[in-house]
């Protein structure tokens, strides 16, 4: 697969403005706390991006945001770092925020705790297709927001923000979700659970984009915990993404 490509290159530069526009951003109690990876795990997230996004895609995988164990600590979304490691081949050095949280201090690629939904995400996938790159010949994965919020040890996801602090985060994500299909140019949007889903879903209206969801993978879950991979197969079979 081609490490260079105008569709890396629209992906780069849309994520570095997308992390640019959201440093300006502001948030208020009770986050205590905001990582952005697209700065301090740069280096993992361009190389995910000129390996894995140098060309269109039938299928892009849409996530919420980056999760304490994965994309927080290695760059790359729903990166549970055994498998961003091992079966996506990436392992970059990872720096620390300006501002750290001592109750999620990020330990990039040496981080020793598992990142469930992530393990659960890519496991799928290599199960089902053996090889990245045969994955990554129709699909792509991608967040809906590249930002972690905390409430000190406390993860908070984007759908529990005030809406004052909400709708300015959704117009720069949702800038950049639409930039990213036009350089995909997919077929299918699939949300990873039911926030995506309705983002891209509202982003997408209008569009020849088809939108649908797979039940989160998230071990909070307890439909997830009963055998995800099957539930999520099902459901994409049944929206006829696959067959």
């Amino acid at each position: 697969m081609a490490l260079d490509s105008a569709v890396a290159a629209q992906l780069i530069g849309a994520a570095r403005l997308l992390s640019a526009t959201l440093a300006r951003h502001s948030f208020s109690p009770p986050v205590s706390h905001v990582y952005d990876p697209l700065t301090y795990a740069w280096a993992a997230h361009e190389s995910y991006l000129h390996r894995y996004g140098a060309t269109t895609r039938r299928v892009v995988f849409l996530g919420m945001n980056p999760g304490p164990f994965g994309m927080v600590q290695c760059g790359v979304p729903f990166g549970e770092i055994a498998a961003v490691r091992d079966w996506l081949s990436i392992d970059c050095e990872v720096r620390k925020p300006a501002v750290e949280n001592p109750s999620r201090p990020i330990e990039g690629f040496a981080c020793a705790r598992s990142e469930v939904s992530g393990r659960r995400l890519w496991g799928l996938f290599r199960e089902r297709f053996g090889t990245a790159e045969v994955f990554f010949a129709e699909h792509f994965v991608a967040n809906y927001c590249p930002l972690a919020f905390f409430d000190h040890g406390r993860n908070l996801t984007p759908d529990k923000l005030p809406a004052a602090e909400a709708a300015p985060l959704h117009a720069a994500c949702d800038a950049h979700l639409k930039t990213l299909v036009a350089a995909l140019q997919p077929e299918w949007v699939i949300g990873v659970g039911a926030f995506a889903q309705a983002r891209a879903a509202a982003v997408l209206a209008g569009t020849s984009v088809k939108t649908g969801r797979v039940l989160h993978p998230s071990p909070a879950s307890p439909i997830a915990n009963r055998g995800w991979a099957e539930a999520a197969t099902r459901q994409l079979c049944a929206l006829g993404v696959w067959v």
